[in-house]
């Protein structure tokens, strides 16, 4: 099987959830993992049975053009101590979708979201989820938000919790794959 776990990252920290959860995937099948903004995103994803796909919450939901803009103006604010990715903000996972002409069969979806209240913070994974549904690919697992601190930080045990819920996601691909 061929498994390719894209995402948008603005500060890192769905980036390295993105790598964890494809730590768990790789004893399912050849994964390749890379952000929404380099090109061969959209050429493992052509060529990819199952697409895993992420971001972060913005607003509630998927970033927009704005909210990638309000994070690039936090990581130039030197009391938040933020560095902006290398290939951050360009697209996001919503423009990505959107301009991608084939999607795999089958998905699942994650993001990264402030650890509150999901009434208070929402999630962008059912967002996600909802996109790939649209353009015809079948969810093998419900969606995930891997939880960061208010101050930007990967919460305790969020590495392993993705690494985990990678291992579910190959899981439940193969439970799809023999029927």
């Amino acid at each position: 099987m061929s498994i390719a776990v894209i995402y948008e990252s603005m500060f890192g920290n769905t980036r390295k959830i993105a790598l964890a959860i494809a730590e768990g995937l790789a004893p399912f099948g050849m994964v390749s993992t890379a952000n929404v903004n380099d090109p061969r995103a959209r050429k493992a994803a052509h060529s990819a049975n199952l697409l895993v796909l992420g971001g972060p919450t913005h607003v509630h939901g998927m970033s927009r053009p704005s909210s990638r803009q309000e994070a690039l103006t936090w990581s130039s604010d030197p009391r938040k101590d933020l560095e902006l990715e290398p290939l951050a903000p360009g697209t996001g996972v919503r423009e990505w979708l959107r301009d991608t002409e084939l999607i795999p069969p089958l998905s699942a979806a994650f993001d990264t979201r402030v650890d509150i209240a999901h009434l208070l913070s929402g999630a962008a994974c059912g967002h996600i989820q909802h996109a790939l549904a649209k353009r015809g690919s079948r969810e093998v697992i419900a969606p995930e938000s891997l939880l960061v601190t208010k101050d930007n930080i990967l919460g305790v045990g969020e590495l392993a919790r993705a690494r985990d819920w990678g291992t579910s996601v190959g899981r439940a691909m193969e439970r799809f794959r023999d029927r």
